[in-house]
């Protein structure tokens, strides 16, 4: 290999080159960071520099990466003649195409080999300096190495408050992604975004499972990509949970031969019209570390299946990593809390969880933050906390009551009384217009509290008048006959 071989992607091949030119494109972190070091010319191939030099441009101009959209109309309207833009083009679609399989390996040889070269005008910049042998120039030299060695770092250096205000005025700005219940998506408005953690919290048996299955089987039919974690179900009833959220069938029928047919064909529709996954991933319950997760998700991301939401039933059942400062129990639970968060940053998924209830919470006819089950911190780094509480009663009927607790992008504060909640169908509904605030069901309590106490003592008042008609013959007390002397 001639060593200018060396100074090019030319050695890796041009299969890795359009592999790393769509990173550009669908990675933005990895792009920010490695487009002030990245050169046009480190491709080998004209075309293909003409496509990187076009998302450099993009990025100079515009502080920001040309998604493939826009890089289309870019280059569709630089100046050229129509075969040039042709072999563009069709460069253009084997990127668009390309897998993006094994992509951390990808964006590593390519940050490794932007440092080498960033070093080596660094080494050449010094030895012009050695040479001409002034001491005082040292510092510069060892200013210069630095730099060198500090390029291609995260280049998130905060943002000035006005940047990008197109995006951050625009309606959809998060791009939610719904729960699929329809009055619980109004308060939240629109679902959950990538990055926001939400938590549910409730007591055990009250329908966490439920809850998360239902979110998860609707993040999939918008065309998402969807994680599941489970630590204490089977495989096998989670996927029963996901045909009766879909059947709106009791669990418990989905195997009889009668509805097969039916089942079948639904599934195959349902097949046939996604073009995302849903994954199910059952992880032991008795030492799974966060780190461990990230590794899995990490590994999707290397197959070019990262995950657009994961939903992890329940977070109790994650444990620290072996050595971790935070081995207490309590600061241990919002360390794993924290490190969720990470890493849903880190990957720019929507994350949902499930947390439980103390024991205060098991005969709660509502559950409120006071009721977490450990560490409280749980519920203070979630962007999002929601409650679910059954009563005996509701149990038996398929009915739940929900509360938002806390929501850092919409309303807060909210109870929904008697909802359905159908943990043998999977089924979930609010009425968008059946809640009230903390505020009015307080009221509302005290209300009735003294309605009852007046009824009470107006049942008293009306005893006691009816005691002493008794004592009088049944005539009022001024007209009690006096008696003769």
């Amino acid at each position: 290999m001639s060593k200018e071989d060396k100074e090019s992607f030319k050695y890796l091949g041009e299969p890795y080159q359009k592999r790393l030119l769509a990173q550009f494109i669908t990675d933005t972190k990895f792009a920010n960071n490695i487009m002030e070091i990245i050169d046009a010319n480190y491709f080998s191939d004209q075309y293909l520099r003409i496509i990187a030099a076009e998302i450099k441009d993009g990025f100079e101009k515009n502080e920001c990466v040309p998604d493939l959209e826009s890089l289309t109309f870019r280059l569709n309207d630089r100046p050229g003649n129509k075969v040039t833009k042709s072999f563009i083009s069709a460069q253009l679609e084997e990127i668009k195409n390309t897998t993006l399989n094994d992509s951390e390996k990808v964006q590593s040889m390519a940050m490794k080999f932007c440092k080498q070269q960033e070093l080596k005008k660094s080494v050449s910049q010094i030895q012009n300096i050695i040479e001409k042998g002034d001491l005082d120039d040292y510092d510069k030299c060892e200013e210069i190495l630095k730099k060198a060695l500090e390029v291609g770092q995260d280049k998130d250096d905060g943002i000035d408050v006005f940047y990008d205000l197109d995006t951050v005025l625009a309606e959809d700005f998060r791009d939610p992604i719904p729960t699929g219940i329809i009055g619980l998506d109004e308060k939240m408005n629109g679902g959950l975004s990538r990055g926001e953690l939400a938590v549910v919290l409730a007591p055990f048996g009250v329908g966490k499972t439920t809850f998360i299955t239902k979110i998860a089987n609707e993040a999939y039919n918008q065309q998402l990509n969807v994680l599941q974690i489970f630590f204490e179900d089977t495989p096998k009833i989670i996927q029963r949970k996901h045909i009766a959220c879909w059947s709106a069938m009791e669990i418990n029928v989905l195997g009889d031969k009668a509805h097969r047919p039916s089942i079948d064909k639904m599934v195959e529709e349902i097949k046939a019209d996604n073009k995302g996954y849903l994954k199910l991933k059952k992880f032991p319950s008795d030492g799974t570390t966060m780190t461990q997760i990230r590794q899995y998700v990490r590994k999707l991301k290397a197959q070019g299946r990262k995950p657009d939401i994961i939903l992890v039933d329940y977070m109790d059942c994650v444990v620290p990593n072996k050595g971790s400062k935070d081995q207490s129990e309590w600061n241990a639970e919002g360390a794993i809390m924290r490190q969720f968060e990470t890493l849903l940053s880190e990957f720019d998924m929507a994350g949902w969880t499930a947390i439980q209830g103390n024991r205060s919470s098991i005969a709660a006819e509502t559950v409120d933050s006071s009721m977490i089950g450990g560490a409280i911190k749980k519920g203070q780094i979630a962007h999002f906390l929601l409650s679910i509480a059954k009563t005996n009663e509701q149990k038996e009927t398929g009915r739940a009551n929900m509360a938002i607790l806390k929501s850092r992008f919409g309303l807060d504060g909210i109870i929904y009384d008697d909802i359905l909640f159908d943990n043998a169908r999977i089924q979930i509904n609010v009425d968008k217009d059946s809640f009230q605030t903390v505020m009015q069901k307080e009221n509302n309590k005290s209300t009735a509290e003294l309605n009852r106490v007046r009824g009470l003592m107006d049942e008293l008042s009306a005893d006691k008048h009816q005691n002493r008609l008794n004592d009088n013959n049944g005539l009022p007390n001024d007209e009690t006959p006096k008696k003769e002397e």
